[in-house]
């Protein structure tokens, strides 16, 4: 009997390959993790599709760059020398997988380097969520000191299993057992390592990084989580242009606070692997961002010389009379305080008011800042537009758009995007946007391109906020909330520039004097919130009103209107990172 049914089979199965029907459809992959021996139950798994099985590439590979350090492709720590090992070189394997639970409950991916040049040691393992494209990077090390008696990399004395997936009955590729090298004393793991055996790594599978060479590292955002088990990405705790920290490329599960391993540091001098001038111009020229402004949009940017030369003027608290500003701003406050004794205002005349307030699309230009970040190891690449002003809110109401009066509304409105790119080979690795008092982070994987390399954002009708895609962005909830609404209107390539601020560059770069202007670009706007809100009693139910007054009263005060904004140079992000 059991002959026959084995015959049988075998004779469905060639009969059905010879009709060209597959044995297991090619969209539903069966997938069976491991399990004990003993254990009865099987866990199969239709696996679709998933974003990771797709590797990015930047559209148009850059295969050089004008002659200077930066794009190098290893950077010098001081003695310590480090690679990038990326998708985009094929220098990372996977290790395991796990397809359900985190972002979009698609579970994540674990990789560590291969091919990596001789000489070079891995420092840890490299993951990222699922619902994304494969691109990604892990820094891998080579001590050139030459000092044996003390050397920069040594092997770890040990390994601690901080979580493994063994009793877990989720969808994965088999068990992950994750690992914290235990350093020698004087030394630090900067990173965790990945096996799909229970067996302990090997001693040489990574080195350990002597202390002085290491910097404090914080987590950076959840990678995947499921009940008690998370993922975390790491990066330095001090960021900005002076801070020495390195960012690896690793990660930490289990208890993130604090994390269990640390970041590297740059001993050598920051800037030595930054972009020169004729570097920094090929950037923009590659990189620069295409800007889309909505279809109804009525309060253009403009350059700052357009604004001073139609009258814009500079108020003195306790004056009479306000000064007309001189097309540099030379004659503006220089010293860095923002004391509130002075700001910026539109023309005494209406008719010149109205016309200033529309802005000047044909003039406006971008004002580039440039600065290391992560140790030198990255470039971020600032990249700021300039608004004469800032129109009313809008909000969104459940299936109503409501004007928000004067809500919103004010002069001098100065927004950016960044761009942040790796030092070992010029290539776009995130870039930020910024939304009013916050922004997102999104790697080059997840943005829209133009022409080649250029990355496409939108900017919000009234508001100006930066957003990646173009639609409806509510800050609020349940349908109730202020609206960001973009679309593809006009456009502005921001490759138009002039580079205003590379610290780094010392006098090769000559900032402008309206850049060091650190008091208000706009007046103090007083309005009361309540009576502006009032207005809309006769549009929307009271509970509906309730929670929108609760929304906006939360906003920023600058987002508010309430308060004149302030210069590029106010902000947190101009020596440190962004939020």
């Amino acid at each position: 009997m059991g002959a026959n049914v084995g015959i049988f089979c075998a004779v469905f199965l060639l009969v059905t390959q010879a009709i060209g029907v597959p044995a297991v459809a090619p969209w539903k992959k069966l997938h069976v993790p491991w399990k004990k021996h003993h254990s009865k139950e099987k866990f199969v798994s239709k696996r679709q599709s998933l974003p990771i099985d797709t590797i990015f590439n930047i559209p148009i590979h850059i295969k050089s760059w004008p002659p200077g350090n930066f794009s190098s492709e290893m950077i010098d720590l001081g003695g310590l020398q480090v690679y990038e090992a990326s998708t985009s070189r094929s220098t990372l394997t996977k290790v395991w997988g796990v397809y359900q639970g985190g972002a979009d409950g698609q579970g994540f991916s674990v990789y560590e380097p291969r091919g990596i040049p001789e000489g070079f040691s891995m420092l840890g393992s490299y993951c990222q969520p699922n619902n994304k494209p494969l691109f990604g990077w892990n820094l891998v090390a080579k001590d050139v000191s030459a000092n044996t008696n003390n050397p920069i990399l040594k092997k770890p004395v040990n390994y601690t299993l901080i979580w493994n997936s063994e009793n877990k009955k989720i969808d994965q590729d088999g068990p992950i057992y994750i690992w914290l090298p235990i350093a020698p004393d004087g030394y630090k793991a900067v990173g965790n390592v990945a096996t799909n055996t229970s067996d302990m790594p090997s001693l040489d599978k990574v080195m350990c990084v002597r202390s002085d060479f290491t910097d404090e590292c914080e987590t950076n955002g959840s990678i995947w989580g499921l009940d008690t088990a998370n993922v975390y990405d790491v990066r330095p705790s001090n960021r900005g242009i002076q801070a020495p920290g390195v960012r690896v490329g690793t990660f930490v599960a289990g208890n993130p606070n604090p994390p269990s391993i640390a970041c590297l540091k740059n001993n050598n001098p920051i800037p030595n692997y930054m972009p020169n001038l004729e570097q920094i111009k090929a950037i923009l020229q590659v990189y620069s961002p295409v800007m889309c402004l909505h279809p109804d949009e009525e309060y253009f940017p403009s350059s700052v010389e357009w604004f001073f030369a139609n009258e814009a003027l500079l108020y003195k608290k306790g004056g009479d009379i306000p000064d007309i500003i001189a097309l540099n701003g030379s004659n503006l406050p220089q010293d860095p305080h923002n004391d509130g004794a002075y700001w910026i205002g539109l023309p005494l005349d209406p008719a010149i008011q109205e016309t200033v307030k529309k802005g000047d699309f044909k003039s406006a230009k971008s004002y580039v800042h440039v600065k290391p970040m992560f140790g030198g190891t990255f470039t971020d690449v600032a990249i700021w537009t300039f608004y004469p002003f800032n129109g009313p809110a809008r909000a969104k109401v459940e299936f109503i758009t409501l004007n928000l009066g004067k809500i919103g509304e004010h002069v001098g409105d100065w927004e950016h995007v960044t761009l942040r790119l790796s030092n070992f080979d010029g290539e776009l690795k995130q870039m930020y946007f910024s939304q009013h008092s916050k922004g997102m982070w999104l790697d080059a994987s997840q943005i829209e391109y133009q022409s080649g390399n250029k990355p496409l954002f939108y900017s919000s009708l009234h508001g100006h906020a930066s957003y990646p895609h173009a639609g409806l962005h509510l800050v609020g909830q349940n349908a109730i909330g202020i609206r960001n609404d973009t679309d593809k209107g006009n456009v502005l390539d921001l490759g138009a520039f002039q580079l205003v601020a590379a610290e780094y560059l010392g006098s090769q770069v000559v900032e402008p004097p309206w850049l060091n202007y650190y008091r208000k670009w706009g007046p103090k706007i007083d309005y009361n919130i309540d009576d502006e809100l009032k207005k809309l009693e006769k549009i929307i139910p009271g509970r509906l009103k309730s929670v929108l007054e609760n929304i906006v009263k939360k906003l920023p005060s600058e987002v508010l209107g309430e308060e004149g904004p302030t210069g590029p140079k106010e902000k947190d992000n101009w020596n440190g990172d962004e939020r």
